[in-house]
């Protein structure tokens, strides 16, 4: 049987091959045979029984996938609230900084000013249009 990639198949089709590669194994079948039945490698028939062993079914669940909301963010949620405000409230010229509208250089000098943070530009237009805002 040809591999497949796993990671391209949904949760549910993922989580029925790594319940059948308990199964099978329980039943007694090697590694090798397990991985050309199901159509996966050997090493993963391998590390989905290991995690069964470890943590049985709730070992090979569905998992959530991707980060979390509030994983890997330079910006803390309170951090993002009062540069939004800021942005909204106020024009860069008000708070005596040498712009005259809010570019993402702009709104990165900010967040260098009020939270210390020096962050990439590109960075800073992706919290731009996660917020709403368009740059200039």
């Amino acid at each position: 049987m040809e591999k497949i990639d796993a990671r391209t198949l949904n949760q549910d089709a993922q989580y029925q091959i790594r319940r059948q590669v308990v199964k099978l194994r329980q039943k007694g079948m090697k590694y090798r045979e397990i991985a050309e039945v199901v159509g996966i490698s050997l090493n993963h028939a391998m590390k989905i029984y290991k995690q069964y062993e470890r943590h049985g079914w709730e070992g090979i669940s569905k998992g959530q996938r991707g980060r979390r909301p509030e994983e890997q963010k330079t910006l803390q949620s309170e951090q993002e609230a009062t540069i939004r405000k800021e942005i909204q409230d106020k024009t860069p010229d008000q708070l005596k900084m040498p712009f005259a509208l809010w570019t993402r250089k702009a709104v990165q000098e900010l967040i260098r000013i009020k939270h210390g943070i020096k962050m990439p530009i590109r960075t800073v237009g992706e919290y731009l249009k996660r917020w709403g805002f368009t740059a200039q």
